[in-house]
C-alpha cells in the first residue's frame, strides 16, 4: 500500500526525511549535496559528500541545482520464500529529490524504522546513451570515534572470507578495503549501526575505505570493470558502464542499518527488503533442506576405497536417509576434467567413469534423497544451458557454484545471469567464493544460500575458527543474508588440544556449540558436514546432538535475538509453526544465562534442553514445564553452547 503524504520537509537548501516512528532522520543539504543522519536526535553521520564521477561528463554533486522533490509513505509487507521469517514489513518514508546540472539526476532517500538508504538515479535524457561511472563521492562521516567491527580484505580479487575484527573508526585507512558490512556502536546505550548495500545490478559491489583526510568515517570504493583491468591493481578505471537503452540508470542502495542492540541487526530483513521483488512467479519448487556433504570430512565413510565413486555416494545416500536429511551434495571432482581452475577441457555434463550417475541418481530417488552438484563457475559459464538442461533431466535439485572471487560489474551481472537461467530449469543455487549478500536472495529466491564467510572449512588448515569468531558472525556477516558456514563438526576438542587436519577435521568448540549453530546461523540449505561415523556412538546409537540435527528446521516463521553482544555470546529464538527453538553460543568464556521466555504464547509449554556436559563431546538433557512468564537457565562451557526445543 502506497500513501502520498508529506513525509519530508524542505527549507531553501535542506530536505529532511523521517522514519515512520520518527526516530531516524536523514537530512540532505541540496546546495552542498551532503547528507547526515540522526537517531533519537543524536548525530550518527555528520554531513557527508554525495555524488558520482562519470567519464566524459565529470562529477555530479555539489553545485547541482535543486529542482524539486516528491515525498510519499509506503506501508506494505511481502512474503519471504525461505529465510528467517515468513514475511517482512516494507514500511518507509521516502523523498525523490531532483537536481539539474551537467546532467539531470535524482537522489532517492528512504527512512525505515530499522535503517535508512539512498541511491542515485540518472533518467534517460537527450544526448546520453551510456553511463560510465568511474567512482562515487559517497561518504559516511562519523560523529565520533566509534567502536567498529569489519573485515579488511585488501584485494579486489578475493573469496570474501575473513574475520570481522574489532577496530576503532580512527584506525580505518584510505588503503583499506572493508567488505560489507561495517558494524559500529554509537556509544549511546547499545545502539548499533551497520553500513551495507542492497539491490546491486549493472554495477559493482562496493568496499569501504578510509576517507583520505584526517576525519573519521569511510567512503565508498568501487572495483574497476574486469575487462578494463584484469589484475585489479588500479582504482582509476571505469567501474560501471551501462547502456540506457530507453531506461534510466540507478545505483545500488547505500544502507545504514540501525538497531537499539546488535541483535536488532541480526533479526533485521532490511537488506532484502530494499532489493527488487522476486522474479520467480512459481516458487513452490524452492525448498529448505539439510544435506550430507562429502568434502569437509574427506569422504570418511566406512567402506573400502572411499572417494569419488558410485559406492561412496550410495553410502552417503544411506547416511542421509538414516539421519533424516533431505539431500546429499557431491562436491568437486565428480565430472570429466573437474577442477577448481577454469580448465577449458572440462565437461560438466558428463560424470567420470568411476561415477555411474544414472545408477546413483536412481538409487537416491528410490531412497527419497535429493542430489546437489558442485561446479566451477568458468566451466559452468561455458556450458550453462547444456549443463542445466542435463541436470534438470537427471532430477538434480541444485548446484553449488564456486570460485567466482570477485564483485566487479561483470561478475555481478553473471550472478543475475546464472540465477535467472537456473530458475528456468527449476534449480536451486548455492554460490561459494561469493561476495557478501545484498538482497539478491529476495530477487532470485532460488539463491538459497551462499558462502562469503570464514566458515568451518578453515578448521582443516589452521586455528582461525575460534568461539569468538563464531559469535561475531551473527552480528556482522549474517545480518546481510544467509551464510553457508557448513556446521556439523562433531570431532569436538578444547582449543589446547586442537590441531588442523584434512581428514575428519577437529573443531575447537563444544558439542553444545555445534548443535546451537543450526538455530543461530541462517541458511535454508544447511550442511551436515562431518563423516557419517561421527554422528554415531561405538554401539551404533546416535551421538549426543545428532537427533537434534535431524529435527531442527532450516527456514523459519519468526526470528528473535533474545540477548547477546558482538564477539561475546548470542541467544536466538526461532519459531517454526507453534514450536520454538532456542540456540545459545558463547566465546571462550563460560556463562550461565537466564533466558526470558516472553516470546512464548499463552499456556503451558514443554522445554527439552540440551547443554554442555562434563566434556566437550557430551550434552546434558533436561525437561521442564514452562510459561511465557518464566526463564530457562542455560549453562555454557567455554567455547560452548546449548539448545532448547519448546513445544506447546
Amino acid at each position: 500500500m502506497t500513501l502520498g503524504l508529506l513525509a519530508a520537509t524542505a527549507s531553501a537548501a535542506t530536505v529532511t526525511v523521517k522514519s515512520p516512528d520518527g526516530r531516524n532522520t536523514v537530512s540532505i543539504d541540496s546546495d552542498q549535496l551532503t547528507w547526515s543522519l540522526n537517531r533519537d536526535g543524536k548525530r550518527i553521520i555528520e554531513p557527508s559528500p554525495l555524488g558520482l564521477k562519470l567519464l566524459d561528463v565529470g562529477t555530479l554533486g555539489a553545485g547541482a541545482r535543486l529542482t524539486g522533490h516528491t515525498d510519499n509513505t509506503v506501508k506494505d509487507s511481502y512474503e519471504i520464500v525461505l529465510g528467517k521469517a515468513r514475511s517482512a514489513p516494507d514500511h518507509y518514508r521516502q523523498s525523490e529529490i531532483s537536481f539539474a546540472g551537467k546532467l539531470q539526476f535524482q537522489l532517492l532517500v528512504r527512512a525505515y524504522d530499522n535503517g535508512v538508504a539512498l541511491r542515485y538515479i540518472i533518467p534517460e535524457q537527450q544526448g546520453l546513451k551510456t553511463v560510465k561511472v568511474m567512482s562515487e563521492a559517497t561518504q559516511f562521516n562519523f560523529a565520533k570515534d566509534f567502536d567498529c567491527w569489519g573485515a579488511n580484505i585488501g584485494r579486489f580479487d578475493t573469496s570474501f572470507e575473513a574475520e570481522y575484527d574489532p577496530t576503532k573508526a580512527s584506525g580505518i585507512r584510505p588503503f583499506h578495503n572493508y567488505m560489507a558490512p561495517l558494524v559500529c556502536k554509537t556509544g549511546v546505550g547499545t545502539t548499533t549501526f551497520a553500513i551495507a548495500e542492497s539491490d546491486v545490478k549493472d554495477y559493482p559491489g562496493f568496499y569501504l575505505s578510509g576517507r583520505g583526510d584526517a576525519g573519521l568515517g569511510v567512503q565508498v570504493t568501487l572495483p574497476p570493470r574486469f575487462d578494463n583491468n584484469r589484475d585489479f591493481r588500479s582504482r582509476k578505471s571505469v567501474s560501471a558502464s551501462v547502456a540506457l537503452n530507453g531506461q534510466g540508470f540507478k545505483t545500488p542502495w547505500r544502507v545504514v542499518m540501525l538497531g537499539d542492540t546488535p541483535g536488532d541487526l541480526t533479526a533485521s530483513s532490511l537488506i532484502p527488503t530494499l532489493a527488487a521483488p522476486s522474479q520467480i512467479q512459481d516458487t513452490s519448487w524452492i525448498k529448505p533442506a539439510k544435506t550430507a556433504w562429502d568434502w569437509w570430512n574427506d569422504w570418511a565413510v566406512n567402506i573400502p576405497n572411499a572417494g569419488i565413486n558410485t559406492a561412496t555416494y550410495k553410502a552417503f545416500v544411506d547416511f542421509s536417509k538414516e539421519m533424516k536429511l533431505d539431500d546429499i551434495l557431491i562436491d568437486e571432482g565428480w565430472s570429466v576434467g573437474s577442477d577448481i581452475e577454469p580448465n577449458p577441457k572440462a565437461d560438466i555434463t558428463r560424470a567420470k567413469p568411476e561415477m555411474d550417475m544414472p545408477e546413483l541418481l536412481q538409487y537416491a530417488k528410490s531412497q527419497g534423497v535429493g542430489v546437489w552438484l558442485w561446479v566451477q563457475w568458468h566451466q559452468l559459464d561455458r556450458q550453462m544451458d547444456a549443463a542445466f538442461r542435463k541436470y534438470a533431466a537427471w532430477g538434480i535439485k541444485g548446484v553449488k557454484v564456486d570460485f567466482m572471487n570477485r564483485n566487479d560489474q561483470e561478475m555481478v551481472d553473471w550472478y543475475h545471469k546464472v540465477l535467472r537461467k537456473a530458475a528456468e530449469y527449476q534449480l536451486m543455487v548455492d554460490l561459494h567464493g561469493a561476495y557478501p549478500p545484498n538482497g539478491l536472495h529476495r530477487t532470485w529466491p532460488n539463491y538459497v544460500t551462499q558462502e562469503g564467510v570464514l566458515g568451518a572449512e578453515y578448521n582443516k588448515w589452521g586455528g582461525r575458527i575460534t568461539a569468538t569468531h563464531n559469535v561475531t558472525l551473527p552480528f556482522t556477516r549474517m545480518i546481510l543474508g544467509p551464510m553457508d558456514y557448513t556446521p556439523g563438526g562433531f570431532h569436538n576438542v578444547t582449543p589446547s588440544h586442537f590441531a588442523p587436519r584434512n581428514r575428519e577435521p577437529m573443531v575447537m568448540t563444544t558439542r553444545g556449540q555445534a548443535v546451537a549453530m543450526y538455530v543461530v546461523y541462517d541458511s535454508p540449505l544447511q550442511m551436515v558436514a562431518d563423516s557419517p561415523a561421527a554422528y554415531k556412538n561405538a554401539d551404533g546409537t546416535w551421538a549426543d546432538g545428532a537427533e537434534f540435527i535431524q529435527q531442527v528446521p532450516t527456514s523459519w516463521d519468526e526470528t528473535r535475538v533474545v540477548a547477546g553482544d558482538i564477539g561475546e555470546y548470542i541467544v536466538s529464538a526461532r519459531r517454526k509453526g507453534d514450536v520454538w527453538y532456542v540456540g545459545a553460543m558463547t566465546n571462550e568464556s563460560e556463562r550461565t544465562l537466564k533466558v526470558p521466555l516472553a516470546f512464548l504464547g499463552k499456556g503451558e509449554y514443554h522445554a527439552h534442553v540440551l547443554q554442555d556436559g562434563d566434556d566437550v563431546t557430551r550434552l546434558d538433557a533436561s525437561d521442564s514445564k514452562v510459561t511465557a512468564m518464566q526463564t530457562i537457565t542455560l549453562k555454557l562451557a567455554p567455547s560452548g553452547g546449548a539448545v532448547a526445543v519448546i513445544n506447546p
